[in-house]
């Protein structure tokens, strides 16, 4: 678990809130792009630097702007 990721408390209080039905392609793991989205807004470094291990950084990127 990195600095910024969601605790599992957290996780669990998030989780219900978001979508659930699959619409044509397969959703990357919810958890692992929130964190991302959360890395990029508390570290203040680019979409671009984003890690590896938090998924394709467009995907993150276009659900934040979303």
């Amino acid at each position: 678990m990195s600095r910024y990721d969601l605790t599992d408390f957290e996780w669990r209080a998030i989780e219900p809130l978001l979508p659930n039905k699959p619409r044509g392609v397969p959703r990357v793991e919810d958890r692992r792009v929130l964190n991302g989205i959360f890395w990029v807004l508390r570290s203040g470094a680019p979409w671009r630097d984003l890690p590896e291990r938090y998924g394709p950084r467009t995907t993150c990127c276009n659900r934040f702007v979303r």
